[in-house]
Parts: C-alpha cells; sequence; structure tokens
C-alpha cells in the first residue's frame, strides 16, 4: 500500500485559491476548472449551449434519460451494453437514425427510454464530474432560470454548500480549450438566477454575471457569435434557433449515477 502523499505548502495554498473559497457560488472553465471546483462545491453546473447541454435540456423534457460519454467511437458500443440508443454527427444523421447532439433534431427524433450523447465538450465534462458523486445539472439559455430556481430551492448556495458553474467552452484544433461566447453568457444567466445566494459569488462569477449587462440581445450575440455563425454556415441554423430561446424551459436535468434525467 502506497504511503499518503501531503500537499506541500505551495499545492495546499494553490487548492485554497483555485477553488475560490468563501463564496456560494463559483465560476471556471473546461473540463480542468470543473475538476477543481468538484473538489470543493456540494453541486457543480455544466454550460454547453451549442449544443451539450441544450439537447440534454430537449431530450429529458421529452422523456428521454441521457448518458453522457466522452466524443469518440465507443460511444456506440456503450450504447449496446446499457440497451440504450446512441446519439451521432449531425452530419450522420439518417431517416433510421434520427438522434444526434443537434437540439433541433431531438425535438422530432422518436422518444426512446435511454440516449447515449457524446460530445467533446460538455459531455466529456459531465461523464467526469459524475465521478465526482456530486449532483451534476446540465443548463443552457432555455433553462438557466429554472437551474437557479432549483439549486437554490435545495440549500445550494451557501459556502458550506458552494455551487460551481462551468462554461464548457469549444476546442481549437490543437485540442486547447476556446473560451466561447455562447457558455460565458449561458453560464452567467445561470449565475443572474443565483444572485442573492447565501454565501454571495466569487470574483470570477461576478465579473461573469457583469458580462451579461453589456449584451442587451443575448440571442442575437450568440447567433453572431463564432460558435454561431460556425453552426449556421453548416446549414444547422435550427439549432443555433433552438439554443437562444431564453427561458423557454422549466427542466432541470440533473446526473444521479451517470444519467441525467429530470429533478
Amino acid at each position: 500500500m502506497s504511503p499518503t502523499r501531503h500537499l506541500t505548502s505551495a499545492e495546499a495554498l494553490a487548492a485554497a485559491v483555485y477553488g475560490q473559497h468563501g463564496s456560494g457560488a463559483r465560476f471556471d472553465w473546461g473540463l480542468t476548472g470543473a475538476a477543481e471546483l468538484g473538489r470543493v462545491c456540494a453541486a457543480l453546473v455544466v454550460v454547453d449551449v451549442l449544443s451539450f447541454t441544450t439537447a440534454v435540456e430537449v431530450a429529458v423534457a421529452r422523456g428521454m434519460r441521457v448518458h453522457p460519454f466522452p466524443w469518440g467511437e465507443q460511444a456506440a458500443e456503450y450504447a449496446m451494453r446499457l440497451g440504450a440508443v446512441a446519439a451521432v454527427g449531425r452530419r450522420q444523421v439518417t431517416a433510421d437514425h434520427p438522434w444526434s447532439l443537434s437540439p433541433a433534431a431531438l425535438t422530432t427524433a422518436p422518444v426512446v427510454s435511454d440516449l447515449v450523447l457524446p460530445s467533446p465538450n460538455g459531455s466529456a465534462i459531465s461523464a467526469a464530474a459524475s465521478a465526482t458523486g456530486l449532483p451534476v445539472v446540465a443548463a443552457c439559455l432555455r433553462n438557466a432560470p429554472a437551474v437557479g430556481r432549483w439549486l437554490r430551492s435545495q440549500g445550494y448556495g451557501t459556502t458550506d454548500a458552494p455551487i460551481g458553474v462551468i462554461a464548457s467552452g469549444e476546442r481549437w484544433p490543437d485540442g486547447s480549450l476556446r473560451p466561447s461566447v455562447e457558455d460565458q453568457l449561458g453560464a452567467a444567466s445561470v449565475l443572474d438566477a443565483l444572485s442573492g445566494v447565501p454565501g454571495g459569488l466569487s470574483v470570477e462569477a461576478a465579473m461573469t454575471l457583469a458580462a451579461l449587462a453589456s449584451i442587451p440581445d443575448v440571442p442575437a450575440a450568440v447567433r453572431g457569435s463564432v460558435s454561431g455563425r460556425e453552426l449556421s454556415e453548416s446549414g444547422f441554423a435550427e439549432d443555433v434557433a433552438v439554443a437562444v430561446q431564453v427561458g423557454a424551459s422549466t427542466v432541470v436535468p440533473v446526473l444521479h449515477h451517470g444519467v441525467f434525467s429530470a429533478a
């Protein structure tokens, strides 16, 4: 048995600082940020507006259980083991297999009991976060107010039970994190609904929320963002249209034992 490794004083100081201690709602980016806040928070909120968490909200609202899975060819094999259906890439959709990461496609696809939904960002973060055993909530622009209300009703948002809000972001071709407008705005919308929590907002969360006040038209900002234009110019403008329906849903998908279902 290996001896327990104790943190050095420098490591302990870094861990305390990066965890944004002393606040009830905290904010960070990507897989690494989720791992850091997952260490110290009582609940995590994952935001991937274009398109994982929007797709989760749409599917769960229609009665499907969603299994997050990292992006890759193993999703079909994993789904087969579960007796589930695996979503495919947007361009791989057929009449016989209409389930994909596209929120617009999921609004009309036949309802299945279990859907494996892979993505390189929000799904990978959610799958990794599930190992913490914490409640993990899928939030998007459609359900941000409902997510905030639910978290507060469950007693989260104190310094003893802080919330970590994670903007998933996108990826550059080299695999590094590309912070994205749509996820910052989605996270800010959740933080807006958490304003006034007993523990207050961390500096990072407050700065993220402040950006929301400078955007008079959130749907227009998402449509005009790099990610929004990329989807629209690739023929998937309807996915953006679904994603920017701010406050349209009261569904709160919560991840328990590796599965998103309605709270």
